[in-house]
């Protein structure tokens, strides 16, 4: 039998708790659809033939703001949990009640873009820059905060987006998925902090896109965190991610509950978001 790989355990920040290897950082996505746009996938298992604008995906999408995005701001509190919300412009720009919202509630409010069917890959600098400004400045007015924090739709950034985003004084990002735990990106503009996104213990993938019910949400945490030591894992950032749209109904949002409380009992983790973590990695 081979030795064990002996990596070298990268140097922590000082405010990273002791004995607590797992950092559970909650985000929610409050995601939006220009008028004419709406989601490329959806929970109908049938998709309609190209050029057919999809009412059923685009009404599903609309519940986040009308109705999911309030009920978990009610888990949130009732679990005296802080989280980042990352928001699409456009959907700021048509719920600033619910902005305001979450801002009092004492929540982080990040950028999700302007609305998610573009993808900054597909775009030109200019474009794309563009874009970035009218987000940023719409969730400021909406909620009162400057956004710091991104995450691209698909998490899916062009080659220019780290550089864009430090140059309009953002800190950190949620696109890159190659390391466990955040870290310092030089740009020409200044450095960002790139926060690693994990999709393990993330409602769209395992409802939407694998077709599990919402319990898979707790039993999935649940496995990740009885099983941490018997892979002899270092400390970790690791996402609770739920959608307002597909975790912000009645199941998903007792499962999401569910989920917090097993992490706020748990003695290898501890409760976080991508602000703080960044604010961490930014000064280590």
């Amino acid at each position: 039998m081979a030795p064990p790989s002996k990596r070298a355990r990268p140097d922590m920040p000082a405010t990273w708790p002791s004995h607590r290897p797992i950092a559970m950082s909650v985000s929610v996505m409050l995601e939006g659809w220009t008028d004419d746009a709406a989601p490329g996938i959806g929970p109908m298992g049938n998709p309609l033939r190209a050029g057919v604008f999809d009412t059923q995906a685009k009404s599903w999408a609309d519940y986040g703001a009308k109705t999911g995005a309030w009920r978990l701001l009610d888990v949130l509190a009732d679990t005296d949990t802080k989280a980042v919300f990352y928001v699409s412009g456009v959907l700021a720009e048509r719920n600033a009640e619910l902005m305001q919202a979450i801002s009092a509630q004492g929540h982080v409010v990040a950028a999700h873009a302007w609305s998610q069917h573009i993808i900054p890959a597909y775009q030109t600098r200019d474009e794309e820059l563009a874009d970035l400004k009218r987000c940023t400045a719409t969730l400021e007015r909406t909620s009162g905060q400057r956004p710091r924090g991104w995450i691209s739709p698909r998490a899916t950034p062009s080659l220019h987006t780290p550089e864009l985003l430090a140059g309009e004084g953002f800190t950190w990002f949620a696109d890159v998925f190659d390391q466990d735990l955040p870290y310092k990106i030089q740009t020409a503009a200044g450095p960002i902090i790139g926060l690693p996104f994990t999709m393990e213990i993330n409602d769209f993938p395992l409802l939407v896109r694998y077709g599990n019910e919402p319990d898979a949400f707790v039993r999935t945490l649940k496995s990740l965190l009885d099983g941490w030591r018997s892979i002899g894992s270092p400390c970790a950032a690791v996402d609770l991610t739920a959608h307002a749209h597909v975790f912000g109904r009645p199941a998903g949002a007792m499962a999401f509950k569910s989920a917090i409380n097993m992490c706020r009992t748990n003695a290898r983790a501890f409760m976080t978001h991508h602000a703080e973590l960044a604010e961490m990695f930014k000064a280590s």
